[in-house]
């Protein structure tokens, strides 16, 4: 029986880094999954209206978000970035293919699309926001990394408040609108520019993503 000596242990090579991203992007998949199977089934727990928010995009969002930020400090954005895609992904997979087969079924295939491909943008966006908010170490990436995430619940808040008329949803996405940047940013200068950035976040987030989709839906 042999023991690796010193100089053994310097020249053998590094592990392969494929190894680490597979099991990123496998980690993430499930855990996506997992979500998406219980944001399907948070809809029919939660009462009335707040059914609603178990399966809004400002709340799939934050899943890559936390992805990205769990990762802060190992490795690239790049790897935030795939953890929050394949987050997404799972997401939506976990919770269509639970009202395929667990429910009454997931109905057309067209909507399933529409947000898979959602999905595949707003995944690593939000991936690489939540790597920004924890590990860059400019304030400016901070601040636009908080001021997105705090723009899909002010674009949630428009949704309740002037499609839906859901008083109660659409007080409580404004406070989170609120309170992302108060609790979460570093300082309280970019606590003012987070709030001040997270509006426009949240009309151009409205535009570009809710009026399309409700165009859809029609």
């Amino acid at each position: 029986m042999t023991t690796a000596t010193a100089a053994d242990r310097i020249t053998a090579p590094p592990p392969r880094p494929i190894h680490g991203w597979a099991r990123l992007a496998s980690a993430a998949t499930v855990g996506g999954l997992l979500l998406g199977v219980l944001t399907n089934l948070a809809q029919g727990w939660l009462p009335g209206a707040w059914n609603q928010l178990a399966n809004s995009g400002a709340i799939w969002s934050a899943v890559a978000f936390i992805a990205g930020a769990l990762l802060y400090r190992n490795g690239p954005p790049a790897q935030a970035a795939a953890a929050g895609l394949c987050a997404e992904v799972g997401l939506v997979v976990g919770y269509y293919g639970y009202a395929e087969f667990g429910r009454e079924g997931m109905g057309q295939l067209f909507f399933p699309l529409v947000w898979l491909g959602l999905a595949c943008v707003a995944g690593p966006l939000f991936g690489i926001a939540g790597h920004w908010w924890r590990g860059a170490p400019d304030a400016r990436r901070r601040v636009i990394a908080l001021a997105a995430f705090a723009g899909l619940f002010g674009m949630e808040g428009m949704v309740y408040a002037w499609d839906l008329h859901y008083d109660a949803q659409a007080w409580t996405c404004l406070a989170l609108f609120i309170l992302i940047p108060l609790l979460m940013a570093r300082r309280n200068a970019d606590r003012a520019w987070t709030l001040a950035a997270a509006v426009p976040c949240a009309l151009l987030a409205y535009a570009i993503i809710e009026l399309p989709l409700q165009r859809l839906s029609a």
